[in-house]
């Protein structure tokens, strides 16, 4: 899961300073006051929705008197900020359709805050709360004891009011199977991976007994038995025996095959989401699903950058601006699986007249073997400044 959530995110998360203003970009730093920058958050949120199969970012701003200025509410820091909700922590929606498209009406998830404890100023707690979420309204519950009955119910802690008349919360998933339902990817190999650790159990427990012989007396008589290296067993019957009984190995070997073809299959399980789907497409299949060459993952980095273009739209809201712009996260993980065969195949066909030279430029760039900030704009002007190239030619004849 660490690995396949990984893949997304071996280069920087890149954005286009045209698209996206500069009151957001600066808080691309620290996206979520926490000191956590907006590539290591993605990265996150990806990885939790790989492994839970849904998550969601929450877009949220600090309270604010409406009576401050910009340039104090950034004085004192105020700036929505992303939090990631984790899937545990989701109790509740409501949603409805507004212009075609579903929109939360009432979102309730737990959460946990620190506070210093007032009768120890050494000690801190962490209290569990319920945040609940109405469009234009938020309601922070508690459990406290209620001072007639004795009872600890839970109890209204704080409510107040947003700018924003609706829920900036933005869902992601791992395998999308609806609104707010979604699949872990690698459940399949979650269950191979019981299985395994039954099967594994069961072997260890037969190499136990295997590697331990047992001995086996017949018509000894009564006498003790001393079993040892410096002991002797005589015994005056005349069909007497005496031997170590030892296990076949034939049920060691099948418990082996087994988990070796269990382990096969489970690598194959995880290599499923890189794999490209091929096959014909029909004029009733979605966008999604009639995107030639798309793995599982890549529908799934396209899915989150979908989801990061929603929520940069919100931070846009807060702040006022048009637009949030939107994000690019490395998707193409075909072009670096066989990279170096693949460049020496381009630069073939370049030398062919086949190939272009800023068509060569992007291909190498895309597999990663030059920088990913480099522009070929910028490199025609270095190889124009470059002196001509040093040839070996032959001395003139002094005749």
């Amino acid at each position: 899961m660490e690995v396949l959530s990984g893949k997304p995110f071996p280069r920087p998360v890149t954005w286009d300073e045209k698209v996206v203003p500069a009151r957001i970009r600066e808080m691309f730093t620290d996206i979520d006051l926490q000191g956590t920058n907006l590539h290591s958050f993605l990265a996150d949120i990806c990885e939790e929705a790989m492994a839970y199969g849904l998550c969601g970012i929450l877009v949220e701003h600090p309270p604010a008197d409406k009576s401050l200025s910009l340039a104090e509410e950034r004085q004192r820091g105020l700036r929505p900020y992303f939090v990631k909700v984790a899937a545990n922590s989701l109790l509740d929606y409501d949603s409805e359709r507004v212009n075609g498209q579903e929109t939360f009406t009432l979102l309730r998830f737990v959460e946990t805050v620190s506070e210093r404890d007032p009768e120890n100023e050494f000690s801190v707690k962490d209290i569990e709360q319920v945040r609940v979420l109405s469009p234009g309204r938020w309601r922070v519950y508690r459990e406290k004891r209620n001072e007639t009955t004795g009872a600890v119910e839970w109890q209204m802690h704080e409510e107040g009011t947003t700018s924003l008349k609706k829920i900036t919360f933005v869902p992601v998933y791992g395998d999308k199977r609806g609104f707010m339902n979604g699949r872990p990817p690698l459940a399949e190999l979650a269950w191979l991976n019981v299985e395994h650790w039954q099967s594994r159990s069961d072997q260890q427990t037969i190499l136990h007994v295997a590697r331990v012989p047992v001995l086996f007396g017949k018509k000894l008589g009564d006498a003790p038995i001393s079993v040892g290296a410096a002991s002797a067993i005589m015994s005056e019957e005349d069909d007497a025996d005496l031997r170590y009984v030892e296990h076949t190995g034939k049920a060691i070997e099948a418990w082996r095959t087994d988990i070796l073809d269990l382990e096969e299959k489970m690598r194959q399980i995880g290599a499923e989401l890189l794999v490209i789907k091929p096959g014909h497409r029909t004029v009733v299949q979605t966008l999604a699903d009639n995107e030639a060459g798309t793995s599982a993952l890549q529908r799934m980095v396209c899915d989150l950058t979908d989801a990061t273009r929603l929520a940069l739209q919100y931070l846009a809201e807060w702040t006022g601006e048009a637009s949030g712009g939107h994000v690019t996260i490395f998707s193409d993980f075909g072009a670096t699986t066989l990279a170096e065969a693949s460049a020496d195949f381009l630069v073939g066909m370049h030398k062919a007249r086949a190939l272009s030279d800023e068509t060569l430029f992007n291909e190498i760039q895309r597999r990663g073997l030059i920088n990913s900030e480099l522009r070929w704009t910028d490199e025609q002007g270095r190889i124009r400044a470059m002196p001509p190239p040093v040839t070996d030619k032959p001395a003139p004849d002094p005749a």
